[in-house]
């Protein structure tokens, strides 16, 4: 079990970190190598080699190995990111830079998404220094850049030109997963991730004939935008149901003593009341406008406009998503990828995912350990380039009155100091079976 200095470390590596501000701003407008070189530090202090290495300068990944016993066992990568989204400091009823440490509690951007997590794989691997402790198996324990983003400074860059450090690594687990979700009804969940949708995020440019505002123009780029737009949003996606998924609506449909019929799934949404957050935006696929741009003067027709959309697809539906979007912007309409990456999916019957279920159960005998699928991305991604499995392991205990959800990229991000405890505890014992 993690001893007390661990205990104490993840607090004050939590706090630390969220000093460091690694705002991510988008378009290489971030600078993480403050923070990649606290951690390599860290690891170093722990007697470790970490490599720190960069795409572009001061986009600053991290990455080391800890040799396991059995050097014929496969590998087991363990990663988190180190760069944050922006916080609005005016919105904050704290610094959010300020790692501020009160009440039990730490806050500060970065503090759920996802320093915590970089917090408490220090605070393990440096228990397990102290201790003399050796995994079964190698672990490689990652840090990157530029997550909140593209990946392309970060896991993205690994992924495709450094794969020799990530040498036997089979599977792999990351951030958000194995937080306590309560549904109201003195239930504690807690969901670890075995999927994610896909990311598509979208760039639509609609062509038409510039002229004066004043004029019949039935070519107009902007009404053709809009009305592209207007479909995308207003379509409904219909019903896919991914192994994950399926198993998730079953899991809390026997849980709560309900008929598990997949083929009334809305109305099993219905009856599994707040639990169903868990899995209602991953049922189906989606696409939702967030991003328009066009003209540059008010009596003028402008002859092109673009606008913007956050998509995202199911592990499997990606032919139906780009052949829906085909018909929805119609012939006035051209779109591209802006950003894409892969959905995933990961088995629920691997000894991995027993021993991460069997490691939050011990810590939290009262909770019930369910699968789901994230409805959005993360580096497992780019890594899943080399082969590796990701599964969603960041474990928090959190009290009712927070919504860990809400506070992703939210204003006063925080979390509780036990929640920290319970997570290094967890993950701990986790990696120690692991």
């Amino acid at each position: 079990m993690a001893d007390q200095q661990a205990l104490d470390e993840v607090v004050r590596f939590t706090s630390e970190l969220i000093r460091i501000d690694t705002s991510n701003f988008g378009g290489g407008d971030c600078r993480e190598r403050p923070a990649a070189e606290y951690a390599a530090e860290r690891l170093a202090e722990a007697d470790l080699e970490p490599i720190l290495l960069e795409r572009t300068a001061g986009r600053t990944n991290v990455v080391a190995r800890i040799e396991g016993t059995d050097p014929a066992a496969d590998a087991l990568l363990v990663h988190g990111h180190l760069d944050v989204v922006p916080a609005q400091a005016a919105d904050w009823s704290v610094d959010p830079f300020s790692g501020e440490v009160r009440d039990g509690v730490v806050w500060g951007r970065g503090a759920v998404d996802m320093k915590n997590m970089d917090a408490m794989i220090l605070a393990v691997v440096r228990a397990w220094a102290r201790e003399g402790v050796r995994p079964r198996r190698d672990i490689v324990v990652a840090f990157t850049a530029d997550e909140e983003a593209s990946a392309v400074d970060g896991s993205g860059f690994l992924a495709d030109h450094h794969p020799e450090l990530f040498e036997g690594c089979t599977e792999g687990v990351g951030e958000s997963g194995a937080f306590t979700f309560h549904d109201g009804t003195g239930r504690h969940l807690y969901p670890v991730a075995a999927g994610e949708r896909g990311t598509a995020w979208l760039k639509l440019t609609a062509r038409g004939r510039a002229g004066h505002g004043s004029k019949v123009n039935e070519e107009n780029a902007v009404t053709r935008l809009a009305a592209a737009v207007t479909r995308i949003g207003e379509h409904q996606w219909p019903l896919r149901l991914t192994p994950t998924v399926s198993a998730a609506l079953t899991e809390l449909a026997v849980l709560y003593g309900i008929e598990p019929d997949l083929t009334e799934v809305d109305l099993l949404l219905d009856k599994l009341g707040p639990a169903a957050r868990l899995v209602e935006a991953t049922v189906r696929n989606s696409a939702n406008p967030t991003m328009l741009n066009a003209g540059y003067k008010v009596n003028v027709i402008p002859g092109e406009a673009v606008a913007f959309v956050d998509g995202r697809f199911l592990y499997g539906t990606e032919d139906e998503f780009r052949a829906t979007l085909d018909r929805l912007t119609g012939p006035d309409v051209d779109w591209e990828f802006h950003h894409r990456e892969v959905a995933l999916q990961a088995p629920l019957d691997s000894p991995t995912y027993a021993r991460m279920r069997a490691a939050v159960e011990e810590f939290a005998p009262e909770g019930h350990v369910v699968p789901f699928c994230m409805s959005g991305g993360t580096d497992a991604k780019q890594f899943s380039r080399l082969g590796i499995t990701g599964y969603g392991f960041a474990p928090l205990k959190l009290p009712e009155d927070l919504d860990y959800q809400a506070l992703f990229h939210g204003v006063d991000e925080r979390v509780p100091v036990e929640a920290l405890h319970f997570g290094v505890q967890v993950l701990d014992r986790f990696l120690r079976t692991a």
